[in-house]
């Protein structure tokens, strides 16, 4: 009798390993042209797909909005790997935007901002 209750309660004890999903810690580094760092530049992450595994009843978190550091830092919080759409809106910068593939533990992303571009009319 007591054996299928040890077994049931050794399975039970290893479905949350098998719901973990790789992680990755991102750091984003956001600059100017010059190398010096964008500070409060507005960064958006959005997990589009990848090896995300639902976990039973958790619901995974896919959508960031931050803010860079004096440094021009911004550290994200394990994500799940896969693609992620990256955002960058800072003032006195062109908008920035990219998709990322990320399968690492550890990934740093650079970004070098470009300034806006001379404005342009048809009227003229």
């Amino acid at each position: 009798m007591r054996l299928p209750i040890v077994a049931f309660l050794l399975a039970l004890s290893g479905l949350p390993l098998l719901a973990e999903a790789p992680m990755t810690n991102l750091r984003i580094e956001v600059k100017n042209l010059s190398d010096k760092p964008v500070e409060r530049a507005a960064v958006v992450v959005d997990f589009i797909s990848g090896r995300s595994v639902a976990k039973f009843g958790k619901k995974v978190r896919t959508h960031w909005e931050l803010r860079t550091t004096q440094e021009g830092v911004v550290k994200i919080p394990p994500i799940p790997q896969g693609k992620i759409k990256l955002l960058i809106i800072a003032t006195g910068f062109q908008t920035f935007g990219q998709v990322y593939d990320v399968n690492e533990e550890e990934k740093t992303i650079e970004i070098k901002l470009n300034p806006p571009q001379a404005q342009y009319s048809a009227h003229q």
